[in-house]
């Protein structure tokens, strides 16, 4: 492993977490558990051999650590120790950072599921929440997150638990309607959206964000 062979807080954190792909691992176990193969499914730049050499330094460094998979799932998953969730708000606020800078010509123009709900916390604009408490289900393709507005808070987590309105979309058009302000009537009559539960509230939420981030 290489090291700065440097005694500051910020050398010794970049030992742990600096190596390429490190926190972007992190992104991905931030709001939950998961298996290898979805970690490298939400990376699909990264091959199996240097995630595989990541999660071995993260759980070296007590970053994360493997445990069996709750029932009715199976096999092992990762997850962030105590010590990893408390880089969560140094994701969100390099999140914020990095949002405003112009992405690069080669970057994708899709966000995985577990960097767009980074990207929606890290974009949450509480003075435009009001009105929106509760909690919203976002439904994608493979996944489900948990998103609650409270107290001009917003806080996600992977689960399909109990909403006040539920969102099925594409990651696509959430982007689209969240950061590109798409009409949600229009992806409800094109079949790219389907809503259960309270639309009005689903509506403030979706307005409850700096569209001119997160791009």
């Amino acid at each position: 492993m290489r090291t700065y062979r440097d005694l500051c807080g910020i050398a010794r954190a970049l030992d742990a977490v600096g190596e390429r792909w490190a926190l972007l691992v992190v992104r991905e176990l931030v709001l939950g558990p998961k298996r290898f193969a979805d970690l490298h499914r939400g990376l699909p730049g990264l091959s199996q051999n240097v995630l595989t050499q990541r999660l071995r330094d993260l759980e070296g460094a007590g970053v994360l650590a493997r445990r069996r998979a709750l029932p009715p799932a199976a096999g092992l998953v990762y997850e962030l120790t105590g010590r990893g969730r408390d880089l969560e708000p140094v994701l969100l606020a390099l999140g914020r950072w990095g949002g405003a800078l112009s992405p690069g010509p080669e970057s994708a123009d899709e966000l995985g599921p577990d960097a767009l709900v980074v990207a929606l916390r890290t974009t949450f604009v509480p003075e435009a929440a009001a009105g929106a408490d509760g909690t919203v289900r976002l439904e994608l393709p493979g996944d489900a997150f948990l998103l609650t507005v409270r107290d001009g808070h917003l806080e996600a987590e992977r689960g399909t638990g109990r909403a006040d309105a539920v969102l099925t979309s594409s990651v696509r058009t959430v982007q689209d309607l969240v950061f590109d302000r798409g009409p949600l009537d229009d992806a409800l009559r094109s079949g790219d959206a389907r809503v259960e539960g309270d639309s009005a509230l689903l509506a403030r939420f979706l307005a409850a964000f700096d569209d001119h981030r997160a791009r």
